[in-house]
């Protein structure tokens, strides 16, 4: 079992920062999410976006890959990642070493407890909810699940059957995240349904065009997880420039101290960053990279 830890309360996300007029330090690290960011809509990596990435690690800048994806959705950029292989997935939830084949070596779990009590809460509040369960090595589903393709060794289940704690198989790997699903509601609108009724359980944010809730541990995002990793190498904010598009990039970029929003991003996002950048088939990333070095 892979330690859990968790954030310091001073590192927890604030609300998002106002530019100075003076100069910034020069960046150090760079975090970017990678759907809607750094993927094209076909999920590949542009020959431009690789040769940024390249030269802003060969210039003495870290790049972080920040993503609402497991672990095992990663290969599209595996080999993209230099210097030292991490990755923060499943927002913040788990920390992947892409050297050494996707390997999890850090978890921040939601617990048995929480999840449980996030159910309850959500079925109580909105009918016709159903529920998938992410573990560190696989996910889960109730039979009315939309299933996501291509997943082996998924099991099917209610969902309490699904958070049962056992000692073998599967349901022996922590619980990453909880994902529920509506049929019909507005995204948004679930989203702050489902922080109201649960928001004291655990963390909801979304980065689905459909009523799709991403649920993970209290205090954990994005940004916490990003706000380890930065004070474990002695990285301030100020000198952290962030990349996304969705509203579970938005910890994240209210953390950094330069943040980009893509043109494609949800208002929510263009709203709270510092600047824009060119959609993700423009190359936007690659575009602030460029200008960076």
């Amino acid at each position: 079992m892979v330690p859990v830890t968790h954030p310091p309360e001073h590192l927890t996300p604030t609300s998002p920062r106002t530019p100075s007029d003076g100069a910034r330090p020069a960046p150090r690290l760079i975090a970017t999410d990678l759907d809607g960011t750094l993927l094209r809509n076909d999920k590949t990596v542009s020959d431009r976006t690789v040769a940024a990435l390249a030269a802003a690690e060969a210039a003495g800048i870290e790049v972080f890959f920040v993503t609402g994806r497991p672990a095992r959705w990663m290969g599209v950029v595996s080999d993209h990642v230099h210097g030292h292989g991490l990755a923060i997935c499943a927002n913040g939830a788990a920390v992947v070493d892409l050297h050494a084949g996707r390997r999890v070596v850090r978890v921040r779990e939601l617990t048995r407890t929480d999840a449980v009590a996030v159910v309850e809460a959500l079925r109580t509040v909105t009918p016709g909810l159903s529920f998938a369960v992410e573990r560190t090595q696989g996910i889960h589903y109730e039979p009315h699940y939309p299933h996501f393709p291509g997943d082996p060794g998924a099991s099917y289940a209610p969902v309490e059957e699904l958070l049962f704690d056992s000692d073998e198989g599967h349901f022996a790997e922590p619980v990453v995240k909880l994902l529920a699903h509506h049929p019909t509601m507005d995204p948004d609108e679930f989203l702050a349904l489902g922080r109201k009724a649960a928001g004291a359980h655990a963390e909801f944010t979304r980065s689905s065009p459909s009523a799709l809730l991403e649920i993970s541990g209290h205090g954990v995002s994005k940004a916490s997880t990003l706000a380890l990793a930065c004070q474990e190498r002695g990285i301030a904010p100020e000198q952290v420039v962030a990349f996304g598009d969705m509203p579970n990039d938005l910890a994240m970029l209210s953390w950094a101290g330069t943040s980009y929003a893509m043109a494609n991003a949800h208002p929510d996002v263009l709203m709270c960053t510092t600047h824009t950048t060119a959609s993700n088939e423009d190359d936007g990333v690659a575009q602030v990279i460029e200008g960076l070095l």
